[in-house]
């Protein structure tokens, strides 16, 4: 399995050679001007994860590693650094992090591991336990992340129903500013954002992953909303919110995904 692996990655090393010294885009190219394709690649391969494609992750995965390649062969030619180097780094990584599998370390189970990888990255210079949180990630993954983290060192609320309860105030809270004879848009904003935090907080209590969930929400709503418009009469525009909403009914009719959100 190795060997097999080896020989892919050098011929993948071997056709980008090939395409810097001999393609005018390729030779072309920058970090800077690869990362929103980079960006554009692992989304895609996200896509495929989340309609649960075997065969598209297969073809993003191969995308996404030679970006990987891309960069570790920009970087070679500036004499920053190799491609051999930042693996061998990740690797060190890995070693330093894993005191369980190689030290003497003993852990009880998964939440050990999480702590002790923490507290390991502190040691090794981080200055906050949220520095390695990118600041481009989406808002709510980036709020996911940031509540995982904090609770490895027990910043954490102990139950569900205190999670829920935190969601009923800051939906009290906003709707307290709706109503508000002063009408402070940007505190109204705030306070959506509070409730949006704290339902990301209350979906990890309860095992779900917001993002999927989300997603799930986004991929029904757009199967049952090109419903309407293919068996629609006439123009949307022209039809009456009553007349859409009969079709948007036939649609959940069909039962296209789960029924477990009524829109």
């Amino acid at each position: 399995m190795h060997s097999e692996s080896t020989q892919a990655f050098e011929r993948l090393l071997g056709i980008m050679d090939d395409l810097r010294e001999k393609c005018p885009w390729d030779r072309k190219q920058t970090m800077q001007s690869l990362r929103n394709l980079t960006i554009e690649e692992v989304f895609e391969l996200a896509d495929a994860i989340s309609e649960g494609d075997v065969n598209g992750v297969k073809e993003e995965l191969g995308d996404v590693m030679l970006h990987l390649v891309f960069y570790g062969k920009i970087a070679a030619e500036n004499y920053d650094f190799t491609l051999a180097e930042s693996i061998h780094a990740v690797c060190e990584k890995l070693i330093s992090r894993h005191p369980h599998i190689y030290a003497d370390v003993v852990v009880q189970g998964e939440e050990d591991v999480k702590r002790n990888w923490e507290k390991l990255k502190l040691k090794e210079g981080k200055k906050s336990l949220l520095s390695g949180v990118p600041k481009s990630l989406p808002a709510m993954i980036k709020a996911y992340r940031m509540q995982e983290k904090t609770a490895q060192v027990g910043f954490e609320w102990e139950n569900p129903e205190q999670v829920w309860a935190k969601v009923q105030e800051e939906l009290t809270e906003l709707r307290t500013e709706i109503f508000s004879n002063e009408k402070n848009q940007d505190k109204i904003e705030e306070e959506l954002g509070d409730v949006f935090f704290a339902l990301i907080n209350y979906a990890r209590f309860i095992g779900v992953d917001p993002e999927n969930a989300l997603q799930k929400v986004n991929s029904k709503f757009k199967s049952r909303f090109e419903y309407i418009e293919d068996h629609a009469p006439r123009p949307l525009s022209e039809m009456t919110l009553e007349e859409m909403d009969l079709l948007w009914n036939q649609a959940k009719g069909k039962n296209h995904n789960s029924e477990a959100l009524k829109y």
